[in-house]
């Protein structure tokens, strides 16, 4: 057992946490060594997977402090107000750290940038290997169509998701906006309602959907006179997130420092 990578899940019972616990569990290279929530989780004290039907020996607990030194890797997929005080605690262990936490302010990207340059750190909005895929023909995609073409990213997800656009939504228009030279900032349109005048050609516009229980469905449309050329990635299990976590998770144990995303672990960038 001394050899496997020892992991920690925060955020353990929810629908990614558990997803994620399975993952490591059926993984012979990782082994499971925490499963942490909040005090408030009344599943606090039994077994992990006693709700898939498994049974880890991880007893869910809410003291990450007291495990998370004799630890190789975190993976988080909470919430940002958590997720930074989860990034500190790593950093003061030495602790990698994949996250996949969406919603941070540009001050909090920044903070965990800083902190990259002493942890390994895989960040990225969306760790689904068909996404990333997704992002890299985008990119190729707008390489070709920008000019000609206006681009609309709409996005669907569950009703409980509570940042929209998505972080994968933005992570789609970051890319469009890169290679065509434009900025969310700038460019980015967020909403129309009330707007009384016509799309400008340079605008990367965003729709968003919320109900029942999407996992994660999101288009790039790209549209021109005569023709559309619509890029898509739909989730149907949370499976395809936390088998990406688990591959940047198996990445960051060769690293000592860094920031990286997926495009570093699946070898997507050129």
């Amino acid at each position: 057992m001394s050899n496997l990578l020892k992991v920690i899940v925060v955020g353990a019972t929810g629908r990614m946490g558990q997803a994620i616990v399975n993952e490591i569990y059926n993984d012979s290279n990782l082994q499971l060594f925490g499963a942490i929530d909040l005090d408030s989780c009344q599943r606090i004290g039994k077994d992990v997977g006693e709700l898939m039907g498994i049974f880890t020996n991880v007893v869910i607990s809410s003291d990450l402090n007291s495990i998370i030194k004799d630890c190789d890797i975190l993976i988080d997929f909470t919430r940002p107000e958590a997720s930074l005080k989860y990034l500190l605690l790593c950093a003061d262990n030495n602790i990698s750290y994949v996250l996949g936490t969406t919603g941070f302010s540009d001050l909090e990207k920044q903070k965990i940038v800083e902190v990259s340059k002493k942890i390994p750190i895989c960040f990225s909005p969306n760790m689904s290997i068909g996404i990333n895929l997704l992002i890299s023909l985008v990119e190729q995609a707008t390489k070709t169509l920008h000019h000609d073409y206006d681009v609309e990213i709409i996005e669907a997800h569950h009703r409980h998701k509570v940042d929209a656009p998505s972080g994968t939504a933005l992570r789609l228009g970051e890319s469009v906006a890169r290679v065509s030279g434009r900025t969310l900032k700038d460019n980015g349109t967020f909403h129309r309602e009330g707007n009384m005048v016509e799309r400008r050609s340079d605008e990367i516009g965003f729709s968003t959907i919320r109900g029942g229980d999407i996992i994660g469905d999101h288009t790039v449309l790209f549209a021109g006179d005569g023709e559309r050329v619509e890029l898509t990635h739909k989730a149907s299990n949370r499976s395809t997130f936390s088998k990406g976590a688990i591959r940047a998770a198996k990445f960051l144990g060769k690293h000592s420092s860094g920031l990286f995303d997926m495009f570093d672990v699946l070898e997507l960038k050129k």
